[in-house]
C-alpha cells in the first residue's frame, strides 16, 4: 500500500490481526466475509491458532511476530491495552514502512503517544473502539455479527492523516457497524468510565452481595438477569482495563453512589415524589439513547 493511499478495496489488502480472542476472532472472521486478500493471525497460544486455522479464518499463522507481517498493509491489535505499545516497539522493524495500524482497546490512556513514538517514518497509528462484545471470552465466541449495528469510536490525533481516519470510518462501517464517532483520548475514557466500567461494578458487586444465598436463584426475573448480565467476566482483562483507567472509574462510583443516596434517602422519609422524579428523569434519559 503506497503512502497516502488507502483502499477500501478490502480484496486488495493483507490484514494482520495481533490477538486472536473473541475480539480479534471477530475480525478475523469479518475480514474472511469482507474477502480480504490475505489474513495473517499473531497469536501466542499455539491452540488457539490451530484452531484459528482450522476455522479457515487466517492464512498464516504466526506463534510470534516476524518478517511475515511485512506482508500486512493494515495491521489490528487486539490485545491487552498495557501490552499494545511494546508489541510496536519490539517488532517495528517487521512492519511494511506504510503500515496503518489500529487497535481495539477499551481504555487509551498514554497508549497511543507511546505508539506513535515507536513508528517510523511513513507508519501510522490510528486508535480505535469498537462498542462490540459479550460476557464471555475466547476465540470460540468470535463472531462477525457482534459488529453489526454497533458504534466504532475513532480516536483520532493531531499526527493522523485524513485519509487514514477516513479509511479507518469506512473499514468500521464495511465490518457492519452503524456508525463512527470521533473523540479525544481524555473523552474516551471519561465516557467509557460511565457507560462500560461502571456497569461492570455494578454487576459484579450486586453479584457478590450479602444478600445473595441458595435461594437467590429462584426470584431471578429479567431486571436481575439484564443487570447481572456482564458480571459473567474476564478477571485478567477487566482488572486490567479498571485498574488503567482508575481514577474516572472512582469518580463514576462517587456519582453513582450520590444517586443511590438520593434514593435511599427518599425511601427512609416515605418521600414517594422524589422517588417519582428520579424515575421520570431516568425513563426519559433511556428513551433518548434507542
Amino acid at each position: 500500500m503506497e503512502a497516502g493511499f488507502r483502499s477500501t478495496q478490502w480484496q486488495e489488502l493483507t490484514f494482520a490481526v495481533v490477538g486472536l480472542g473473541l475480539i480479534g476472532g471477530s475480525y478475523a472472521k469479518a475480514l474472511r466475509q469482507l474477502q480480504a486478500k490475505r489474513i495473517i493471525g499473531v497469536e501466542r497460544n499455539p491452540v488457539v491458532l490451530r484452531q484459528a486455522v482450522e476455522l479457515g479464518i487466517i492464512d498464516e499463522a504466526l506463534t510470534e511476530a516476524g518478517p511475515e507481517l511485512a506482508q500486512a498493509d493494515v495491521l489490528i491489535c487486539a490485545i491487552y491495552p498495557e501490552a499494545i505499545a511494546g508489541f510496536i516497539k519490539s517488532n517495528v522493524q517487521f512492519l511494511s514502512p506504510h503500515v496503518l495500524i489500529t487497535d481495539v482497546a477499551g481504555i487509551k490512556g498514554d497508549m497511543i503517544r507511546r505508539v506513535q513514538e515507536a513508528l517510523l517514518p511513513g507508519m501510522e497509528f490510528i486508535s480505535g473502539h469498537p462498542m462490540a462484545g459479550r460476557q464471555s471470552s475466547g476465540l470460540a465466541m468470535a463472531d462477525a455479527a457482534i459488529f453489526h449495528n454497533a458504534n466504532y469510536i475513532v480516536v483520532p490525533e493531531a499526527g493522523n492523516t485524513p485519509q487514514a481516519v477516513a479509511w479507518l470510518e469506512q473499514f468500521a462501517l464495511a465490518l457492519g457497524c452503524a456508525r463512527t464517532v470521533r473523540v479525544t483520548p481524555e473523552e474516551h475514557d471519561r465516557t467509557i468510565a460511565f457507560t462500560s466500567n461502571l456497569p461492570h461494578v455494578t454487576a459484579v458487586a450486586l453479584m457478590d452481595s450479602s444478600s445473595y444465598n441458595e435461594k437467590t436463584r429462584y426470584f431471578v426475573a429479567g431486571s436481575f438477569r439484564d443487570g447481572t448480565r456482564v458480571a459473567d467476566i474476564n478477571p485478567e482483562l477487566w482488572c486490567s482495563l479498571f485498574l488503567a483507567n482508575k481514577e474516572k472509574v472512582a469518580d463514576e462510583i462517587d456519582k453513582y453512589m450520590e444517586q443511590l443516596e438520593l434514593w435511599r434517602n427518599a425511601l427512609r422519609a416515605g418521600d414517594g415524589e422524589t422517588l417519582k422524579a428520579l424515575m421520570r428523569t431516568a425513563a426519559a434519559r433511556r428513551k433518548e439513547l434507542y
